[in-house]
């Protein structure tokens, strides 16, 4: 019983950070990329997205429900795992132990972005092109911001690699190989995406 209840939870958490929360990061990754237009294109983006009818509903259900599941469980699977990259060096054990180490910087990296930007939005604060900048403009926090997109991106882009062989998507190694290289594309290009949104800020 304890074994399905573990199996059960571990596909829901596979399938969580693909859909919503990698759905979402890639949205998200795409608005804020506006910044690269300037900051009229990124406020104007930032403003349709924070007037979205229905909008604290949808981002407790879509989002933060969803990310505290995935979070919680995956801090579980991170500190229970027999991490053995050490032991055999083989490039999907190497996978395995960063996306647990991703995993942890990523939950950092989004619980301090929601209280610099959402948190600070209750308060009055207003999610605008200057608040990025104004965040950004210390290189510590710039730093801190380009690795934990990096490892966002690449904790969903290993995941879902993850995701296809847990769901019975690729099966065959070959269809694991050709995922490897679906995923590795993916990161490339949300990174990019990522980096040129926070050099816009500078």
């Amino acid at each position: 019983m304890a074994g399905n209840r573990e199996f059960l939870n571990r596909r829901l958490h596979s399938l969580l950070g693909v859909i919503p929360i990698g759905v979402f990061l890639m949205q998200h990754l795409v608005v804020n990329n506006f910044a690269t237009r300037g900051p009229e294109a990124f406020n104007n983006a930032a403003d349709f997205m924070g007037n979205l009818p229905f909008r604290i509903v949808l981002e407790t259900v879509i989002i933060y429900l969803p990310i505290l599941f995935h979070a919680i469980y995956g801090l579980y699977i991170a500190f229970t795992a027999k991490n053995n990259a050490g032991k055999y060096g083989y490039f999907r054990n190497w996978m395995f132990l960063l996306q647990r180490v991703s995993g942890v910087i990523t939950l950092i990296f989004i619980t301090w972005h929601v209280w610099q930007t959402r948190v600070a939005a209750a308060f009055g604060a207003h999610v605008d092109y200057d608040m990025m900048a104004n965040i950004l403009s210390s290189p510590f926090m710039f730093g801190f911001y380009v690795i934990g997109v990096i490892s966002t991106i690449f904790h969903f882009a290993n995941g879902l690699w993850s995701f296809f062989v847990s769901w019975g998507i690729t099966v065959s190694p070959r269809s694991q190989v050709i995922s490897t290289y679906f995923t590795i594309g993916v990161f490339i290009v949300l990174s990019i995406i990522g980096i040129s949104t926070l050099l816009a800020f500078v």
